[in-house]
């Protein structure tokens, strides 16, 4: 949307009804996000790990990346099976407003897109700050940042056309299709109900501990409550999510491809 004032035609609000979830709802919908790609990277890549060739911590890294992408598309199928049950349809007008993939909305002014955008300037920055965060220990060998930025990553990256490829899909369904289409998407909009005016402090815990793949990085993202989960709520437009989100997977996506070429 360009105007600031009035909906474009693609975004011409239709009626659609978003159910709220109960607690144990929104748990068991958490569980079946969080459990598989916690399984997946802690039980299924150290196996997979084995039938890879490669240096150091070569084998690690591609078996992590298949194995989280397999989480994160999981991620996406679930939204995709829950929004068609719970709507009967999957038209883009009625998934739009299901999920909230609309332009922020200033809950003062009315205004729609436009001027409002300007709200994610901030929010990058801190999630940027955010990212510099210090980290309790972990395995070396499950750093992306660490991998990256060491020699044996950047050889095994060289002319990895392949491996560039897929992840970049990683990436899309990480920031995308995945972790901000499920939480700020499917979730936020249906936690009101059972948690009232703090259904976005709810989300954003719910989001935090949600790493159980990368449990070290939970401190931090608790931050993300402040951060993507409230001004995703208060603007009602997931995109706020996946534009903060995804600004840190184009700027590793440009430096991997560095090492690519």
């Amino acid at each position: 949307m360009v105007s600031g004032e009035t909906p474009s035609p693609h975004e011409t609000a239709v009626s659609v009804e978003i159910p709220q979830y109960t607690v144990l709802k929104t748990l068991v919908i958490w569980a079946a996000a969080a459990l598989p790609i916690a399984a997946l990277a802690w039980l299924v890549a150290p196996a997979l790990e084995d039938r890879f060739g490669g240096e150091e911590d070569v084998p690690m890294f591609k078996a992590l990346v298949i194995c989280l992408t397999a989480g994160l598309v999981w991620q996406f199928v679930l939204v995709v099976v829950l929004v068609r049950r719970e709507q009967g349809t999957l038209r883009w007008p009625i998934v739009r407003e299901a999920l909230w993939l609309r332009s922020p909305r200033d809950p003062k002014s009315g205004r729609r897109g436009g001027r409002v955008w300007l709200i994610v300037i901030p929010l990058i920055l801190l999630f940027a700050v955010e990212a510099l965060l210090p980290t309790p220990p972990h395995p070396e060998n499950r750093d992306f940042g660490e991998f990256l930025g060491s020699d044996a990553g950047q050889d095994f990256l060289s002319g990895a056309w392949g491996w560039y490829g897929l992840i970049l899909v990683f990436f899309l369904f990480n920031t995308v299709l995945g972790e901000e289409l499920l939480f700020r998407g499917l979730l936020l909009p249906r936690m009101n109900g059972a948690f009232g005016r703090g259904d976005w402090v709810g989300n954003g815990v719910l989001f935090g501990v949600y790493h159980l793949h990368v449990p070290w990085v939970i401190p931090a993202t608790l931050l993300d409550t402040f951060i993507i989960s409230y001004p995703a709520k208060r603007y009602r437009s997931t995109w706020i999510g996946i534009v903060v989100h995804s600004v840190q997977s184009v700027v590793l996506a440009i430096i991997i491809l560095t090492y690519v070429v």
